[in-house]
């Protein structure tokens, strides 16, 4: 049984054919929104941060939202294992009083998950010497930019939701893509326009990064949105999942004059989904609407026989808080169960750096 799944567009199929898969190709790491489904990816993290790319040491773009921010600031760490298992300790160990937790307390529990995960390593996040960090969240425009009142925020994000239902772009009415990055890497493949989506850049700061990690994991309608945030436009901000949830963004233009530099993507899906909204939309999903931006992508995923090998037969999602409700141990075996699984992910991806196997590479 392999656990996972390799997928790769034809820039970097013939590079992986040629050279084999090699760290110092790789140029850009995302990290997907998506909750708890980004912590089966804890031992595979740890090992492609704490040995196989510090041994070819090169900058490098991480970018993220949501989880996926999280992540990428866990792997500028110092000790990347280290803040990866704690990352794990403290998204798994969220408890709460009641079934239906107020926006309060959730926002005090991930205030204090975010300032335990990041207190202490700001400069080493923000000055990695190698790594770049972008955040992505989204600005609320129009009746989103500063909502009142819950029923107002209710109301904007009806209509953001059928705005994306007659077309993505027309959601770009609603919100704006901010990406708070690292002020050494421009990443012009980011700046110059790709979408409908109005996009601003701002840098990241010790003094704005968690609430930056903050804003791009704060879940529509469920916490209260992020405002006054240093460095950034004035306005409401949210998970940067709305607009980019599986990060469906142009990495070829990522691969350098040599046609050479790789996007390392270890996805929960094989499927990149735009936004979070398009979810019941297979046609906008990225290879099929702009297969020409993963060109130089390959995407490692679980698995349909290693999802079956979990708890519930699928990972962690935000999902098992309801199906468990207030019987917080359970939850938490099942997720630590799921992310000790994860284990065979790690392997997997090492057992084929040492030795490719091409035939497992399926087109994007």
């Amino acid at each position: 049984m392999k656990a996972l799944t390799f997928h790769a567009g034809p820039l970097a199929l013939a590079q992986i054919g040629a050279q084999g898969l090699r760290a110092q190709d790789i140029a850009v790491v995302p990290g997907a929104a998506g909750g708890p489904k980004g912590l089966v990816f804890q031992a595979l993290d740890s090992w492609m941060f704490g040995e196989w790319l510090p041994a070819a040491p090169r900058e490098r773009v991480l970018i993220g939202s949501s989880i996926g921010a999280w992540r990428m600031a866990a792997a500028c760490q110092r000790d990347p294992a280290r803040a990866f298992a704690r990352l794990g300790e403290l998204y798994a160990g969220q408890r709460y009083a009641s079934r239906k937790p107020s926006p309060q307390e959730i926002d005090e529990v991930i205030q204090h998950l975010l300032a335990e995960l990041v207190r202490g390593h700001e400069d080493d996040i923000v000055g990695h010497p190698h790594y770049r960090l972008h955040l992505l969240a989204v600005r609320g425009k129009g009746g989103l930019a500063a909502p009142p009142h819950p029923r107002a925020e209710l109301r904007g994000f009806a209509a953001a939701a059928l705005h994306n239902a007659c077309s993505r772009a027309l959601l770009g009415r609603m919100m704006e893509r901010v990406v708070i990055g690292d002020a050494r890497a421009q990443a012009p493949w980011l700046r110059e326009r790709f979408d409908a989506f109005t996009t601003h850049f701002s840098t990241l700061t010790r003094d704005n990064l968690a609430a930056s990690l903050l804003a791009s994991g704060t879940l529509p309608l469920i916490m209260k949105p992020v405002t006054g945030i240093q460095e950034l436009p004035p306005g409401s901000y949210w998970d940067g999942g709305i607009i980019d949830y599986h990060l469906a963004l142009p990495y070829a233009r990522a691969a350098g004059a040599a046609r050479s530099d790789l996007v390392l993507y270890p996805h929960f899906t094989q499927h990149i989904v735009p936004g979070w909204l398009d979810k019941g939309f297979p046609w906008r999903r990225a290879a099929r609407a702009h297969r020409g931006w993963l060109d130089n992508v390959l995407i490692v995923a679980p698995s349909d026989d290693f999802l079956r090998s979990l708890p519930r037969a699928k990972l962690p999602d935000r999902a098992d808080f309801k199906f468990y409700g207030l019987d917080h141990d359970a939850r938490l075996r099942n997720w630590q169960r799921a992310i000790g699984e994860g284990q065979r992910l790690r392997d997997e991806l090492a057992d084929f750096v040492a030795r490719p196997d091409l035939a497992r590479i399926r087109p994007i």
